[in-house]
């Protein structure tokens, strides 16, 4: 069975755009799901890129602008300016990746409760009590995160290490084979790659 590796960030606003059409690209194309939860203020300055608060103006604006389009297109509400970001990626992520190894509930429903937590809701997605609540109410034990802490920190940072030199520069990244796909926005080539169309 084909495998779609997903390199994603809690905090991402595309990852949150993402909504939940890889799973549907997935399900639909036989596929199988592997969520990496990476850092990407790590991840940015070591492929080339910067993280936010040191790109130029005119990348800052135009971010904005696409992230207002794509809230449209997708019909998901999108605070251009959150109440709680930049927020640490780290406790949400090692949540993610604690759920994954406790298996059971729904994975990607946890990722995208993170990000409507963050970018829709205006909640401190590093918060115990909303990390808590994110995995109840995506079938999960909300004492997980604190359970797999020490194991899930390490899984973090072997991430950022795996997707560095499988050539990973933002997120969302999605990995078949060797074929690689960069942001929400090429979901649909995911999709025609998989149908062998592309």
């Amino acid at each position: 069975m084909t495998q779609i590796d997903c390199y994603i960030s809690t905090v991402s606003p595309y990852v949150y755009l993402a909504g939940r059409r890889v799973e549907e690209i997935a399900a639909r194309n036989g596929a199988t799901l592997a969520y990496k939860p990476v850092d990407p203020s790590a991840l940015f300055p070591r492929t080339g890129g910067q993280i936010l608060k040191d790109r130029h103006d005119s990348r800052k604006a135009y971010r904005l602008q696409e992230l207002r389009r794509w809230s449209v297109k997708t019909g998901l509400k999108l605070n251009l300016q959150p109440l709680f970001f930049p927020v640490n990626p780290a406790p949400s992520s090692y949540a993610v990746i604690a759920a994954i190894r406790d298996g059971g509930g729904d994975v990607a429903g946890l990722i995208h409760g993170f990000g409507r937590a963050l970018w829709a809701e205006n909640k401190d997605i590093a918060d115990a009590e909303v990390i808590a609540d994110v995995l109840a109410s995506n079938g999960y034990d909300p004492r997980i995160a604190d359970l797999y802490m020490l194991s899930a920190a390490e899984t973090y940072v072997a991430n950022l290490e795996e997707a560095i030199a499988r050539g990973v520069f933002g997120v969302p990244f999605y990995i078949v084979g060797e074929e690689k796909f960069w942001g929400q926005d090429r979901l649909d080539d995911l999709d025609l790659h998989l149908q062998g169309k592309l």
